[in-house]
């Protein structure tokens, strides 16, 4: 709550990213109660509720797969705890020993810490809550599970908005680094090249959201009657991630080499306007995630770039390290055209012959 209140626009954010995961949470559960509460009799579904919400979650990543993960970790620690409670009634060393077997097995079946914990609490309400009829609380788990999988299909979280948004930021963050490193360049500044290269590490962690949501995204459309539509643009996103995953990492090969060349203090303008040049087309490319009619003006950008991207011609009195860099900047361009739909036989040949 402090948090909110000092940075309100961020918990709008938040809110708002997370709209529809609450729909599906809200829906998800009531439904699941009711089914267990009202339509079966059973007089506490608290498990029913319990299993969904921890299936589905607020993570971004909701693939359907992985709800079914939660599920089937979470049903056999109610159903282990079932059984111990059946067999030896409530008690501490029920409790331990129910712990040690869920815990165990959450862990078997994912690697998710959270996960774990979440399929020993579901076995904890089973130990601690007292039932009167045996197993009960398996069919309540089993109905929260499969109410937790429909709502994931008939209430989808928005895929193609949450993989644009991942996508946005990725691209601002990529021109951010690369503008850096130019003004590195630019004015011979070993200290700017520093800061270029720290932005470019940490472009990282942008490509790994938007995969994460690209293939999240991917995974509900196929079940999902809603999204078909959306299959697409998710592939579109996902040839374009996988070109801006291999971006990001020649980019920190040029803003390596912008590092190491700057302790010389010299002004390298020629590299510093065609990596702005390369920026230019990249953010072509940011604007074909929402309209596919700027790809062609993408490709014509960069194209041009990388058809003057002659180490030897451009800096002809430049020091090995300077047409080093020049090169440097040939696969970046190569993967920037393939994040305009060319393949990478086709970009490579639109760069001169070295």
């Amino acid at each position: 709550m402090p948090t909110a209140r000092r940075y309100p626009r961020e918990g709008w954010a938040r809110l708002r990213g997370s709209a529809v995961a609450i729909v599906q949470l809200v829906v998800a559960a009531s439904a699941a109660f009711s089914i267990a509460h009202y339509g079966l009799g059973h007089p506490a579904p608290l498990i029913a509720a319990t299993v969904t919400i921890s299936s589905l979650g607020l993570v971004r990543d909701a693939r359907p797969w992985r709800v079914l993960e939660t599920v089937i970790g979470m049903v056999l620690g109610v159903f282990v705890a079932e059984l111990v409670v059946f067999a030896a009634g409530s008690g501490w060393w029920q409790l331990a020993l129910t712990l040690g077997v869920s815990l165990s097995i959450a862990r078997f079946v994912s690697p998710q810490a959270g996960f774990a914990i979440a399929a020993a609490i579901q076995s904890i309400i089973v130990v601690v809550v007292p039932s009167q009829t045996p197993f009960l609380r398996l069919l309540d788990a089993l109905i929260g599970g499969a109410m937790a999988l429909l709502v994931t299909a008939l209430i989808p979280r928005s895929p193609l908005r949450t993989a644009l948004a991942d996508a946005t930021r990725l691209f601002a963050a990529f021109e951010g680094a690369a503008g850096t490193v130019a003004q590195g360049l630019r004015r011979g500044s070993r200290v700017r090249a520093e800061r270029g290269l720290e932005k470019a590490r940490e472009l990282q962690g942008r490509v790994d959201d938007w995969r994460v949501s690209v293939e999240s995204g991917a995974a509900i459309a196929r079940i999902s009657p809603f999204l078909r539509r959306q299959r697409f643009e998710l592939d579109r996103f996902e040839r374009m991630r996988q070109a801006m995953d291999l971006a990001v990492r020649n980019l920190r090969v040029v803003a390596r080499r912008a590092v190491y060349l700057s302790d010389d203090g010299r002004e390298r303008d020629v590299a510093a306007d065609l990596l702005l040049e390369l920026v230019r087309g990249a953010n072509l490319v940011a604007s074909s995630l929402t309209d596919i009619s700027y790809e062609p003006a993408a490709r014509e950008v960069l194209t041009a770039v990388a058809a003057r991207l002659d180490p030897v011609a451009l800096v002809p009195d430049g020091s090995l390290g300077d047409q080093t860099l020049i090169t440097a900047l040939r696969p970046l361009a190569t993967d920037l055209l393939c994040a305009t739909g060319l393949r990478p036989d086709e970009a490579r040949a639109l760069l001169p012959r070295v």
